[in-house]
């Protein structure tokens, strides 16, 4: 097992290893369980009997949770219960389960505890650590939320032994994300055939893309700085997610998201990163997108997080492990759109060539 020490204001560890759900221990009597209807119900089972909750909330699966409906109810569901004050709320499941979960337990009472146990590589690794929790609106996505710190995190490997392949290669763009913006040797570590569920190349490999995040997050939890430098890739998947009402999931949208933004990064004189971010798409082999017209994209763009009154800007790397925001001219996100849409295009008909 290993284990990884998230600093700041609101410390706390996240353990990455088999077997942990059946060893949780919160100090809490009074515990919520919010996981997605569709969770393995041995997972549930076991987390359950390590935590005996008084109350099981099971939501709606993927970004389906994440509505203003859904946390109504589970607020509800909170208060039928009597979670008091000193109690506290667990998400189990992966990462939109635990932003709702997190947000709910941001928003109720004005605050309880929060523990989270992510089951999907995408959930353990970005979604899990760092406090932030939210919902999206038709507006866009993640446009209200909280930061809100969960007192642990628990990473149970075994769980991922139960992912369809396509859904851990999804959750592996934030793993390859913390590599071009912080940590170039996970760059072939996670496209490495060791790399994958019960092989003996994840722990490692998970817990140092953790590490990125851990030590970002310690030194600036509410996106003051340096914390932006994690949505590489995500102005564009965020928008690709919005215009496809989510039927593009969330890791494969930054897969696309990251190749755009390395586009852009050359156009703007950086180094010439998208050998990388098409060598990650060649192995993610995310679903194909519907033809797509940039004025379609640009207004969901331009409701990004990291936009200010002035316009939207993108993470951009001068080279690997470089980041840095940018604003760029709107005739370069025009353009490099558009060869973005044919390259990536060229990628899935080189897939049904392949096969």
């Amino acid at each position: 097992m290993r284990q990884i020490e998230v600093g700041g204001a609101s410390p706390y560890a996240v353990q990455v290893g088999p077997g942990l759900l059946g060893q949780l221990q919160l100090p809490q009597r009074h515990v919520a369980l919010i996981h997605p209807v569709d969770l393995p119900s041995t997972f549930v089972a076991a987390v359950q009997a390590a935590v005996q909750p008084v109350v099981t909330i099971p939501v709606p699966a993927r970004d389906d949770c994440k509505t203003l409906a859904v946390l109504g109810e589970v607020l509800s569901q909170l208060a039928r219960a009597n979670i008091p004050r000193d109690g506290a709320v667990l998400g189990l499941g992966g990462g939109a389960a635990t932003d709702l979960a997190g947000f709910a337990a941001a928003s109720y009472l004005r605050g309880v505890a929060f523990y989270t146990a992510p089951t999907t590589l995408l959930g353990m690794v970005d979604a899990a650590v760092g406090g932030k929790t939210g919902v999206n609106l038709p507006e866009g996505k993640n446009l209200v939320g909280a930061f809100w710190p969960p007192q642990a995190v628990w990473c149970d490997t075994e769980t991922l032994t139960t992912l369809p392949p396509a859904v851990f290669r999804e959750g592996a763009a934030e793993a390859y994300k913390h590599g071009l913006m912080a940590d170039p040797s996970l760059l072939p570590r996670v496209l490495a055939p060791d790399f994958r569920p019960g092989g003996p190349g994840l722990e490692a490999t998970l817990a140092d893309a953790i590490a990125v995040k851990a030590g970002v997050v310690t030194r600036d939890l509410t996106e003051q700085g340096e914390r932006a430098f994690l949505n590489f890739g995500h102005t564009l998947a965020h928008a690709l997610e919005a215009v496809t009402h989510h039927a593009l999931p969330h890791g494969q949208a930054v897969g696309y998201g990251m190749h755009y933004a390395a586009r852009l990064s050359r156009a703007l004189g950086g180094a010439d990163l998208t050998a990388h971010t098409l060598a990650f798409l060649h192995w993610q082999r995310p679903q194909a997108l519907p033809p797509l017209r940039y004025d379609e994209v640009a207004p969901f763009m331009a409701r990004d997080k990291k936009a200010d009154a002035v316009g939207v800007r993108f993470v951009l790397l001068r080279d690997l492990a470089q980041p840095y925001l940018a604003r760029v001219p709107d005739a370069v996100l025009r353009a490099e759109f558009e060869g973005w849409a044919k390259e990536v295009r060229g990628v899935r008909e080189a897939e049904r060539g392949e096969g």
